[in-house]
């Protein structure tokens, strides 16, 4: 990152941020995917696909659909940013509540092996199928971007985009590893509390951005 700007710098770092704190709250698709991990299944051809539709939703939400609410968000910027801070406050209450009452409930088993072609349907049906995932990658992280001007926006588009690419990539690979860890009950609300302190930091960052605090 030698040839980037302070700004350019900080508009990466929020992407890759924003970008990770809300794959990290998506509960089915990662399920699956760590599953796979565990049984050693189309493991890059699944982590690929699942980061593959992340960025193009994001590039969707910051290049595409952001610029049509751009006129409607110089005028309202508060309610915007309101907005993008409730939705990142309400999932880290849902891990909040998860940590206190340790309610995530991950079962790892060995299913059939099934083929590469219905193992990515699947993989599509959670990833398209969960309404959640065009309201965090598109309108939530297109709203967001709306903060940066210029290259600073295609920078915080790239940080997001990288962060599903090592979030995906990571769980995948690193689920062998993770398994013997993550059968304890505390393992996971430890898991849950960090995600719900990441929203809770990030959606404070939205209120001051629309110059609400």
């Amino acid at each position: 990152m030698s040839g980037m700007t302070g700004s350019a710098v900080s508009a990466f770092g929020t992407g890759f941020a924003v970008g990770l704190s809300l794959i990290m709250a998506i509960g089915a698709q990662n399920a699956f995917v760590l599953r796979q991990g565990l049984m050693r299944r189309h493991v890059f051809a699944i982590a690929l696909f699942c980061a593959a539709s992340d960025a193009l939703l994001i590039a969707a939400g910051v290049g595409g659909i952001s610029l049509f609410v751009a006129e409607f968000a110089k005028r309202h910027a508060p309610l915007m940013f309101s907005f993008a801070s409730l939705w990142l406050a309400f999932y880290g209450a849902l891990r909040l509540r998860d940590a206190i009452r340790g309610g995530t409930n991950m079962i790892y088993r060995r299913g059939s092996k099934i083929g590469l072609f219905p193992t990515l349907t699947i993989t599509a049906m959670l990833t398209f199928g969960n309404p959640h995932v065009y309201l965090d990658t598109v309108l939530l992280i297109g709203a967001v971007s709306l903060q940066f001007d210029a290259t600073d926006k295609l920078y915080f588009g790239l940080g997001a985009a990288i962060s599903s690419f090592v979030f995906f990539f990571s769980l995948a690979y690193g689920a062998k590893h993770l398994a013997p860890y993550m059968d304890r009950p505390n393992a996971w609300r430890i898991l849950d509390a960090a995600i719900a302190i990441m929203m809770f930091a990030l959606a404070l960052s939205m209120l001051r951005a629309g110059g609400l605090i």
